[in-house]
């Protein structure tokens, strides 16, 4: 079945915004299948397995249907666990977002009971819950289900598994027989069938079935990180693997933007594709790409169809994909006319039962990688230069920079110390096209940049800045906003210390005025900042 877009099904316009606000684009199977179903009235037994889309595939639906005059529970979802309960919470939540009065309540264990009493009283549409919570409150009167015209069970099999069977149809029967049943369900045992067929009327079956795809062989690898983490992580490895081309997904038009923003922030050359570029638009990113004026493409899976670059080294899952086909569509965008490749993703919190879920369906072993430190980048650096200097070798005449070293030859100094110091200045003053790798905040150390200039701790003043990790900056930014402010030598200025809040910088003393008048009032990536001398540092 062809995958609907959102605009082509009868939403409300309310619907229509919270789904535009999420950055969706088009529906997943489960939701082009399901969606026009649930909204019909009809029951439904759905196969999907987490990460496809399901919970919007029921929730939009829900929202519809629910009237937000009426004060009582008109859908109930049961969920095995109080983190997916609170997860479909959110996200029905936030697809409900301008649909005024809709009131959303997850209810679970290891929760005060009162506070969702509380909840409850004030009237509830959509209840979202555990099984034994959800019967605690049934048997409290704080909970009433007569009203349900709505029920969902999502990963039943997992909460039969659970030993939650009889809870479940505890609550079943408590709710009224004129209302619409519908199960989500990544296996279907005879046992659940069976079950199901208590409680639905002429339920129309659904399986989200997988094509088969080729994996394509390509170096295939995951970092496990923390959200926040992951564009320093994505600047990190454009760094060290210094592809020709590379190509970022994202699950949103809204995180592409913000991606793109950022990378140009760091001086890199990216430029994105979503569904909201018109065709022109889309033509001029492609044409940028193809020619190398851009080397970096940020991209939702819409916008990356039909996408025939040969030259694209690596493939990076900034959010990892919603379907696992989509992840073989993505890493299938590199090792392309025989060339070699490398797919990264990025696995943040729940993603690693999404990648669980990927490694079965493509049979593949995907490998976790440590994440990159600044001592692989500045490795890499080295093997970079080298390889520099022996084409130089190779290939340039260098005949006229003989005769110096000769000169030097003549003066006793050896040709290793002659090389040895050619080449700490070259490193030192090239720094590899201009960029300043080590101004990175490293995430596996304290947050702090190599010190810039030679001079003492006894000459230098230390100052705090009211900006730090939170808002976006690493020692970089706060060194070009030093230096555009003042007339301090870039050498002069010393360690750079960036924590979550606040920034550490030690200038030189001659400079203290200079560089207070400059930097208060003025602004770094939007932030008003408010410089004042510190206390100094501790031995």
């Amino acid at each position: 079945m062809e995958k609907l877009r959102f605009e082509e099904i009868n939403l409300s316009e309310e619907i229509q915004r919270g789904i535009r606000d999420m950055g969706f684009e088009e529906m997943s199977p489960i939701q082009s299948q399901a969606i026009p179903i649930v909204l019909a009235g009809n029951d439904i037994i759905g196969q999907a397995q987490t990460g496809t889309g399901k919970t919007a595939a029921f929730g939009i639906p829900i929202i519809e249907r629910c009237n937000p005059d009426e004060k009582h529970v008109q859908a109930l979802v049961l969920c095995p666990t109080r983190e997916l309960s609170i997860q479909v919470a959110e996200e029905i939540g936030k697809l409900a977002k301008y649909k005024k009065g809709i009131s959303v309540v997850p209810i679970y264990g290891g929760q005060p009971i009162d506070r969702q009493i509380k909840a409850l009283k004030k009237g509830a549409n959509i209840v979202i819950g555990t099984p034994g919570r959800v019967i605690d409150h049934i048997k409290r009167k704080t909970l009433k289900v007569d009203n349900v015209n709505m029920m969902v069970l999502d990963e039943a099999d997992e909460m039969f598994d659970m030993g939650f069977r009889d809870d479940i149809a505890l609550v079943m029967n408590q709710l009224g027989e004129d209302r619409q049943t519908i199960f989500f369900s990544a296996t279907m045992p005879p046992e659940i069938m069976k079950f199901a067929g208590q409680y639905q009327t002429n339920p129309e079956i659904i399986k989200v079935v997988h094509k088969e795809l080729t994996v394509p062989k390509v170096e295939q690898a995951y970092f496990e990180l923390k959200q926040h983490m992951k564009t320093e992580i994505l600047s990190r490895l454009i760094d060290m693997y210094n592809p020709k081309l590379t190509i970022v997904f994202c699950n949103t038009k809204k995180k592409v933007d913000e991606l793109i923003e950022e990378l140009q922030s760091r001086g890199y050359f990216a430029d994105g594709l979503h569904g909201d570029l018109k065709q022109t638009q889309r033509d001029t990113v492609m044409n940028k790409f193809r020619k190398g004026t851009i080397d970096i493409l940020v991209a939702t899976d819409v916008a990356a169809r039909g996408i025939d670059v040969d030259d694209i080294d690596l493939v990076i899952n900034y959010d990892m994909p919603q379907d696992e086909e989509y992840y073989v569509h993505r890493i299938g965008r590199t090792a392309r006319a025989g060339r070699e490749g490398k797919a990264f993703s990025f696995v943040s919190g729940r993603d690693i039962y999404k990648l669980r879920d990927i490694q079965r369906y493509t049979k593949t072993k995907i490998a976790r990688k440590d994440l990159p430190t600044l001592k692989d980048i500045q490795e890499n650096y080295t093997s970079i230069m080298l390889e520099k200097i022996k084409e130089q070798i190779d290939n340039e005449d260098l005949s006229k920079y003989e005769k110096i070293i000769e000169t030097l030859l003549e003066e006793d100094y050896t040709s290793f110390d002659i090389a040895a110091a050619l080449l700490k200045s070259y490193m030192a003053n090239n720094k590899l096209d201009g960029h300043e790798e080590l101004d990175m905040v490293d995430f596996d150390s304290k947050p702090k940049s190599k010190g810039k200039g030679s001079g003492s701790s006894s000459s230098m003043v230390r100052m705090h800045i009211n900006i730090g990790k939170r808002k976006g900056v690493s020692p970089r930014h706060i060194l070009s906003a030093l230096l555009e402010v003042t007339g301090l030598p870039k050498k002069s200025v010393g360690d750079i210390d960036v924590y979550d809040k606040f920034t550490f910088i030690e200038v030189p003393s001659e400079y203290e005025d200079e560089v207070l008048d400059g930097l208060n009032g003025s602004r770094i990536k939007g932030t008003r900042v408010k410089a004042e001398i510190a206390n100094p540092k501790r031995k």
